[in-house]
């Protein structure tokens, strides 16, 4: 094949940056988390637009549903060590003051996968929002049942206990917030802090018993094809654009194999919020991976 010397170059170039770029982050995971933390968004932002329409609203701030303004939360002066007031109409304050627990957390506790929990937070919930089945009005981010066994135990939610372990001492810390706003909001400081954009945050969800708990399978299957893949998130009422953009959320965490199955990050830099998902799989070479486990493609 025909080259010219620039083009040359140019593709040597961008193969010593992406050697540089996996020496590099494959041995700043400890370090990356806090680090990124320490710079994520830490001050209110002005109030949210409008959302332009449902799924939109989905995409951008988590399955947000419920009544009450959008907000940005970020990082800003947290509440006192003393006891925490009770609170019956909670504020904007109130919600920030939640906002900042998980923050504080997040940079505090480096004892879960590369160093952070924020993937798993996002996971939490994305899983509690990706039930919703728009022609029924079911499932979705308004009830938190993944509190009981037959929603928690679904093999599409494996691992999330650790999350849900994660945000037990903020509940306990604000008693008055749901476990519905709690989850959508635990998702939305995890982006914001892993350098993600600023999400507009909505408030008045409700939690529900164990009647209101979905059946399996209205998570994806890894295993499976596009066409479920299409199967699912149609019945949320999303596109294919819209499919594709919120598979680049697997920029953040790794599999497990006592999980999906699968092992490994899908970046360099798991706990940063990137595009690195769909340039890594356009510019890298992949290949089966040689194990006993399921079939995988590896750089």
């Amino acid at each position: 094949m025909l080259i010219r010397p620039h083009q040359m170059a140019a593709n040597t170039t961008r193969q010593f940056a992406r050697t540089a770029l996996r020496s590099s982050t494959r041995t700043a995971f400890a370090a990356a988390p806090r680090q990124a933390f320490r710079q994520g968004h830490r001050f209110y932002s002005s109030e949210a637009p409008k959302a332009a329409g449902p799924n939109w609203a989905l995409l951008s701030g988590l399955a947000v549903a419920g009544a009450g303004g959008a907000y940005f939360f970020t990082r800003e002066g947290g509440v006192s060590a003393g006891s925490v007031p009770k609170v019956v109409n909670p504020t904007k304050k109130d919600y920030q003051d939640v906002y900042n627990e998980i923050a504080s957390r997040l940079e505090e506790k480096d004892d879960y996968d590369d160093g952070s929990y924020g993937p798993v937070l996002v996971r939490l919930a994305w899983h509690a929002s990706g039930t919703y089945d728009k022609e029924t009005g079911t499932g979705g981010s308004n009830g938190a049942t993944m509190r009981f066994a037959p929603e928690g135990d679904h093999g599409a939610n494996a691992g999330l206990q650790a999350a849900r372990d994660f945000l037990a001492p903020v509940k306990a810390k604000f008693p008055w917030i749901t476990y519905s706003d709690l989850w959508i909001l635990g998702g939305v400081c995890a982006l914001q802090e892993m350098q993600g954009p600023l999400i507009p945050y909505r408030p008045g969800r409700s939690d529900r018993d164990v009647s209101f708990c979905t059946p399996d399978g209205r998570l994806p299957d890894a295993s499976k094809s596009h066409g479920h893949l299409r199967d699912i998130f149609y019945r949320m009422g999303f596109n294919d654009q819209e499919i594709v953009a919120l598979s680049g959320a697997h920029a953040l965490g790794r599999c497990h194999t006592d999980r999906s199955g699968f092992t490994g990050p899908w970046t360099f830099s798991p706990t940063v919020l990137t595009n690195d998902y769909f340039r890594l799989l356009l510019e890298e070479k992949w290949q089966w991976k040689k194990w006993d486990g399921p079939k995988q493609l590896e750089d």
